[in-house]
């Protein structure tokens, strides 16, 4: 059995595959480009104030307590979670707050009185949700629907049995229009396709696994902020024997062809000049650079499908350090467009930030005081944005920091510019920059599509033996819980093939 592997980056998918092997007995390099671990779960330091710059709401806490127990540990001595009995504050221009709560009771109860719909819709929908969940969860989002063990397999045919359960037929929006009479709670709703890069007029109902995954398993802060993850999971690759190389970016691919035309085998990875010897590469960074940049091959028919498809949405953020606390808001908070449809068009078709933004506030010093200094808040500020095609991000930054600001300000009528004492800002060119993500793609590719669940690239290549892939632009997709189960289905076709 191989028993040597490189994995390039060292995000999270890229820090789980190599512990995953390194606990099976593997020599594992990881070889990162930055200073220092995370991917897109990075970290921004602006005076006195730290903020995430990345993921910001952690659910399905299993996954994370599985990788812990594969290499033998015990997830709580290294990360503490925080149970969130607020998921979330929303927000409307016509005074409208809505709470989601943790507690399902207290949820419907607060959906009921803020909305007027009626807990049987509610209920109803969860329902469905949950139901969708159980026919698509386990086949899409613990292994590879495109792998023959998983084809071949008893669940994959009883899944294909109840696949018209999967609603995948109707847009998320359809679904939310007949599900409620509320357009609030629609909108609500609808928000989730933004958790993968995505549009809910456009991506399957299918997605209504993600408020299933939110609603029935809790959502959680962790102590110290998300970047605590990459950190605790670089201290037990470590632990594990894992080599870490930072600053050493990957220049290539090592390969040579085999005697089957089109197919190749992998021998090593170039660093810094030096061929370096490894029998499997694991790529963690974005696919089309690992193609493009590493293996020189832009015609893989893999890369050239995945170049056809749609790329999820980026961000537009502000870091504000705000000179004091803000008690109307909660650790995460979302402020809501007027017009949602227009939106996303904004971002998918006219590829320009919105007129009317929905805001999303992520604020780490609610469960972290660290995070600010005392008395001030750290305020991560999201805007869904394009991906860069060329824009001029100047003018985009101005003109949506102002909307921002006055939209703020109008809410709770005090001058929100005043209350900012340390400000930066990241464009999806910086978060291009900072990741290697085409066009700052926050997840790759959008799920803008009936199959998207099939559309994402295979965590094992078939052209050259000996790669693979994990991280948020593979199978099963973005979102840290995601990524950790993309390197788990790595890590056990590692296991299968790698002999």
């Amino acid at each position: 059995m191989s028993s040597n592997a490189a994995v390039i980056g060292a995000g999270l998918g890229s820090l789980a595959a190599a512990i995953r092997l390194a606990a099976a007995g593997w020599r594992v390099d990881v070889y990162e480009r930055a200073a220092g671990p995370g991917g897109k779960a990075g970290c921004e330091t602006l005076g006195g104030y730290r903020f995430d710059s990345g993921p910001s709401l952690l659910t399905m806490p299993w996954v994370f307590d599985a990788l812990f127990a594969a290499a033998g540990k015990r997830r709580q001595d290294y990360l503490e979670f925080i149970p969130l009995e607020i998921i979330c504050k929303y927000f409307w221009d016509d005074g409208a707050v809505l709470r989601t709560f943790a507690d399902r009771q207290k949820l419907l109860s607060e959906l009921r009185r803020t909305t007027g719909e009626s807990e049987e819709r509610i209920r109803a929908y969860f329902e469905r949700c949950r139901g969708i969940y159980d026919i698509a969860g386990d086949l899409f989002l613990e292994h590879n629907p495109r792998e023959p063990s998983t084809i071949f397999s008893a669940r994959f045919f009883k899944s294909l049995l109840r696949v018209g359960g999967i609603d995948a037929w109707r847009t998320m929006a359809e679904a939310h229009e007949r599900a409620f009479q509320s357009p609030r709670l629609r909108q609500l709703f609808n928000r989730y396709a933004t958790y993968n890069g995505s549009s809910p007029y456009r991506t399957p109902a299918t997605l209504s696994i993600i408020p299933h995954v939110e609603y029935s398993g809790g959502g959680y802060a962790v102590r110290g902020g998300i970047y605590a993850i990459p950190r605790a999971l670089e201290r037990l690759a470590r632990e594990l024997g894992v080599q870490l190389h930072y600053q050493a970016p990957v220049e290539r691919i090592l390969h040579q062809a085999e005697t089957k035309r089109g197919r190749y085998r992998v021998r090593g990875v170039v660093v810094g000049g030096a061929e370096l010897e490894y029998d499997t590469v694991i790529a963690g960074a974005d696919v089309r650079p690992v193609y493009d940049d590493l293996l020189q091959d832009q015609e893989a028919p893999d890369v050239v499908r995945y170049r056809r498809l749609e790329p999820s949405s980026s961000g537009l953020v502000f870091f504000w350090g705000m000179k004091r606390a803000f008690r109307e808001l909660e650790l995460h908070n979302i402020f809501f467009s007027r017009n949602y449809p227009d939106e996303f068009s904004a971002i998918f078709d006219r590829h320009e930030c919105p007129a009317d933004p929905t805001i999303y506030v992520n604020i780490t010093s609610k469960v972290t005081p660290e995070d600010a200094p005392p008395g001030g808040e750290n305020w991560f500020v999201l805007i869904n944005a394009p991906c860069d095609i060329g824009q001029d991000w100047a003018a985009e930054t101005a003109r949506v920091r102002r909307r921002v600001i006055a939209r703020i300000s109008e809410l709770f009528g005090f001058d929100l510019a005043s209350e900012i004492a340390a400000e930066s800002v990241m464009t999806p060119r910086d978060i291009q920059q900072r990741t290697n993500s085409p066009g700052g793609a926050l997840y790759g590719i959008s799920s803008n599509s009936r199959t998207a669940a099939f559309s994402r690239h295979p965590n094992r290549s078939r052209r050259y033996r000996g790669l693979y892939f994990c991280g948020g632009s593979t199978h099963p997709g973005g979102g840290m819980p995601l990524v950790l189960l993309s390197a788990r289905i790595t890590a056990e076709l590692i296991a299968r093939y790698q002999r």
